[in-house]
């Protein structure tokens, strides 16, 4: 039983990662455009 739990947390914690870091890119990726279509720079 605790070598399911130890998998699983092991499992979950990459899957999470890839999840957070798309959200980010995809933030990124919509205040790109949005700064392109106002003509003005990101930072």
């Amino acid at each position: 039983m605790q070598t399911l739990i130890y998998g699983t947390y092991i499992l979950i914690w990459p899957t999470i990662t890839l999840a957070v870091l798309l959200l980010i890119c995809s933030a990124v990726r919509k205040d790109i455009r949005a700064a392109k279509r106002e003509k003005r720079d990101l930072v």
